[in-house]
């Protein structure tokens, strides 16, 4: 697969018992290769990795070669976090969001509407002209995740409704308005990668245009090494509107509830939890 799709022969490749697998080219080049978690998938995430590198701020992997159902990109060799990589990175993802997007839930250039995030799928679509953040979110990031959650049984029916609460109040929580940011769209920290030349790069984007605090509220989530340095250098560079640390939960309510689609009931207990903390600013 990597042979044909970089047109270079393979040499080697480590074990791996899923995707993605290390290869190494006759050139001695190591290799990511990936296989597609479902239609679309491929060609969404190649999108995502390019309009992020275009925005020439924070790194990510080259792509070296796909078709519909593969990608093969380059390796990046392994190092520590640091907290002076941190504050680079945080300095570059402000950088990375302030490159923009024409419209809440823009796809990157030449990337399906139908795209994916993790497993689970995610609908990037041209929203009506003049639509705000609260009212996309709410009606594309929110709601088709709670609907999803209580038909497979991992929210009450009746839980529901505190989310429905919520978006029926995003005008007022949501903070100052802000222009549609260029985001990664899945940035937890396994998707950070620390680089052995003290750079991060960034992988598997659920790239679209959104709101900047998610992708820093998706960080927190589940842990990033030297996360205040990291914020530290993004608030040097872009400077976050007042009450951005209250706000948090509600950026979370997004990637804890498609983990209560994929993964059950305790997320949905966390996301219900985030959704009652923004009700009672």
């Amino acid at each position: 697969m990597a042979a044909r799709l970089t047109g270079r022969p393979v040499t080697g490749a480590r074990p791996a018992s899923g995707s993605p697998a290390e290869v190494l080219l006759d050139d001695g080049t190591a290799v990511m290769v990936k296989r597609g978690d479902g239609p679309g998938a491929v060609r969404a995430e190649v999108a995502g990795l390019r309009w992020l590198a275009a925005a020439e701020a924070v790194r990510v992997p080259a792509v070296l070669g796909h078709d519909a159902h593969w990608m093969v990109t380059e390796r990046v060799p392994a190092g520590s976090p640091s907290p002076g990589a941190a504050l680079r990175f945080g300095q570059a993802l402000a950088t990375l969001h302030a490159a923009g997007a024409p419209h809440f839930g823009a796809p990157p250039p030449g990337g399906p509407e139908d795209a994916f995030i993790g497993r689970a799928p995610l609908r990037n679509l041209r929203t009506a002209p003049g639509t705000d953040w609260p009212r996309w979110y709410a009606e594309h990031r929110v709601l088709p995740y709670v609907r999803g959650a209580v038909d497979r049984g991992t929210l009450r029916p009746g839980e529901a409704a505190v989310f429905e609460r919520v978006c029926a109040r995003l005008p007022e929580l949501a903070g100052p308005a802000e222009p549609p940011a260029r985001l990664h769209g899945d940035l937890w920290n396994g998707n950070v990668l620390w680089g052995a030349d003290g750079e991060v790069r960034l992988i598997d984007p659920a790239a679209h245009g959104g709101h900047r605090e998610t992708d820093l509220a998706m960080l927190s989530l589940f842990g990033c090494p030297h996360l205040e340095r990291v914020c530290d250098g993004y608030r040097r560079t872009a400077p976050l509107a007042d009450g951005w640390q209250r706000r948090v939960g509600l950026h979370q309510l997004f990637p804890l509830l498609v983990h209560a689609v994929l993964f059950g009931r305790g997320y949905a207990e966390q996301a219900l939890a985030a959704a009652r903390g923004a009700l009672a600013q």
